[in-house]
C-alpha cells in the first residue's frame, strides 16, 4: 500500500493515521483522532480529537467529524455530512453551562456509523445513532433515530422508505431478498420496517 499523503495546505496532528489515507487541501485531523488505510479526507474536511474512522473510508468535502463519534470500515459520508455529539448543546464558556461541562459522559453522546453505510450529502446525523451497516441516508435528511442495517431512510425527519444491498441497489421489499444486481441475500432482519 502506498504511503500516506497530505496535502501541502492541509493539517495532520495525528500520529494514527493509516498508511494509503489521503488528506487534501486546508483539510483538518487533530492530535488524538484515528484514520485507518485507504481513506480519502476531502477538502476543508475536519476530524476532531476522539473520533475514530476506518479503513477505506471515503470523506468528501466540508465533513467534520467530532469527538464520541466512530466511522467503522467501508463508510461513504457525501458533501456537507454533519454530525453532533451533544444532544442540548450550549457553550462551555457560558456561565449556567459550566457544571454540564465538567465531565464528558455528562454531555457526549456517541455515534456509530457500521460498515458500508453511505450518507448522502447535507444529511444531518443527531447525536447517540447508531447507523447499521450498509443502510443508506438519503442527501438532506435528518436522521433522529437508529437505522436498520440495509435500511434506505431519508426525509425530515428521516424514515426508512426501502432496502438496499450491500452493492447500493435498491430492493423491492415485497418481491427481492437478493440482489439482481450482484445476487447478494440480503437478511430478513434487514427487510422488516420500523
Amino acid at each position: 500500500m502506498p504511503p500516506r499523503y497530505t496535502h501541502p495546505n492541509a493539517l495532520n496532528e495525528s500520529n494514527t493515521v493509516g498508511s494509503g489515507t489521503r488528506i487534501w487541501a486546508f483539510a483538518h485531523v487533530m492530535s488524538g483522532a484515528q484514520v485507518g488505510d485507504n481513506c480519502n479526507v476531502g477538502d476543508h474536511a475536519f476530524i476532531e480529537t476522539g473520533a475514530s474512522v476506518g479503513n477505506n473510508v471515503t470523506i468528501k468535502n466540508h465533513v467534520c467529524i467530532w469527538e464520541g463519534v466512530t466511522i467503522e470500515d467501508e463508510v461513504f459520508l457525501g458533501p456537507h455530512v454533519v454530525f453532533t455529539n451533544d444532544q442540548y448543546p450550549r457553550s462551555p464558556r457560558m456561565g449556567a453551562a459550566l457544571t454540564r461541562y465538567e465531565r464528558r459522559e455528562n454531555w457526549l453522546r456517541k455515534t456509530v456509523v457500521e460498515r458500508g453505510c453511505s450518507i448522502g450529502a447535507n444529511a444531518t446525523i443527531l447525536p447517540g445513532i447508531r447507523l447499521g451497516a450498509y443502510s443508506m441516508v438519503a442527501a438532506g435528511s435528518i436522521v433522529t433515530r437508529d437505522v436498520k442495517p440495509h435500511a434506505l431512510v431519508m426525509g425530515i425527519p428521516a424514515r426508512q422508505v426501502g432496502i438496499v444491498c450491500r452493492c447500493g441497489n435498491k430492493l423491492d421489499v415485497d418481491s427481492e431478498t437478493t440482489c439482481r444486481e450482484c445476487g447478494t441475500l440480503v437478511s430478513n432482519f434487514a427487510t422488516e420496517r420500523h
